[in-house]
């Protein structure tokens, strides 16, 4: 009988060891994931065009749920270029925050979906504040990449401070 408590005492220690490693693991990769969102932030933010394409996977896909589009994120990048090279030599501000919702993931992949803001302010052109739901999938190889890029539609401001 004592045998016998004791095998349940230790694998009662065994599932609770296992559920906390669990849980801390579930932590460090919500981290990894926030410093990705930060640095595709500050790419934006600082105009660099090399370091926000390398945020993306070689084959990563962008749907564009506004224009019903599907391409290859590398054509998106074609579109973005020149905001992104005007904003490091100061010609435009730009700005992109993300809020989620929804994040889903284990240490390999991750689903996350929410409302991104961007912000542009060129000196020639129309300023821009747009409000834009996503979802998200990324893969863990050297790093987070970005292998598709939902942009389902457009949001409110008052979506946005909800989705806080």
């Amino acid at each position: 009988m004592k045998r016998l408590i004791n095998i349940i005492l230790v694998l009662g220690v065994s599932v609770l060891l296992a559920n906390v490693r669990i849980a801390g693991d579930e932590e460090d990769i919500k981290s990894e994931l926030d410093v990705f969102w930060a640095e595709m932030s500050r790419s934006v933010k600082e105009g660099d065009f090399a370091k926000l394409t390398a945020a993306y996977h070689p084959d990563a896909v962008l749907v564009n749920g506004i224009k019903e589009a599907s391409y290859p994120a590398s054509k998106a990048f074609e579109m973005w270029k020149q905001g992104l090279l005007d904003t490091k030599m100061g010609k435009m501000e730009a700005s992109v925050n993300f809020r989620f919702t929804q994040r889903l993931h284990d240490d390999k992949t991750a689903h996350e979906t929410g409302i991104f803001h961007y912000k542009s302010n060129p000196e020639q052109g129309k300023p821009r504040n747009d409000y834009i739901y996503f979802e998200m999938l990324l893969v863990k190889q050297n790093g987070w990449k970005l292998l598709m890029e939902y942009q389902l539609g457009y949001a409110t401001e008052e979506e946005w401070v909800a989705a806080e």
